[in-house]
């Protein structure tokens, strides 16, 4: 049996927002990342939120590349009637990357990703030897560190 909500308001606004909270002003998001840390139900559904979200980006990233795919194929072999499986790989294409843009633009998985990113890079900086670290310029290194 899944856990409830630890406070149904705040649960209720978060659902409203598909427990998104970048889209909000810093002083304003404490209560709720506090919430995130204290209530096990929120957090498994930010976590299923954020996955459907890469997802989405990643199927319509593959999708567009076999569009792609198939109009290079179609070009080189030169079927009859290429010229209309030409541009039905490349409507399919188009129409691809419409909603790829439209999926990165209406969710918040690019920020997801680039925070997973940033994580990736000061675990790797962590890791390496202090005189290869100090090589790294300052504004990197700030960058890195989130601040």
């Amino acid at each position: 049996m899944r856990p409830q909500c630890t406070d149904k308001f705040v649960g209720a606004i978060l659902a409203g927002w598909r427990y998104d909270i970048s889209g909000i002003a810093p002083e304003m998001r404490g209560d709720y990342e506090q919430h995130f840390r204290e209530c096990e139900h929120c957090r498994y559904w930010r976590k299923l939120h954020r996955t459907i979200d890469v997802a989405l980006i990643i199927l319509t990233a593959i999708s567009a590349g076999v569009f792609l795919l198939a109009f290079g194929v179609i070009h080189h072999f030169e079927p009859r009637h290429a010229v209309l499986l030409e541009l039905a790989a490349l409507a399919g294409f188009a129409l691809s990357a419409l909603i790829w843009v439209i999926v990165a633009v209406a969710t918040p998985a690019p920020l997801v990703m680039a925070d997973a990113a940033r994580l990736g890079a000061r675990a790797v900086h962590d890791r390496l030897p202090p005189e290869i670290r100090q090589r790294i310029p300052e504004e990197l290194r700030l960058k890195i560190s989130g601040q």
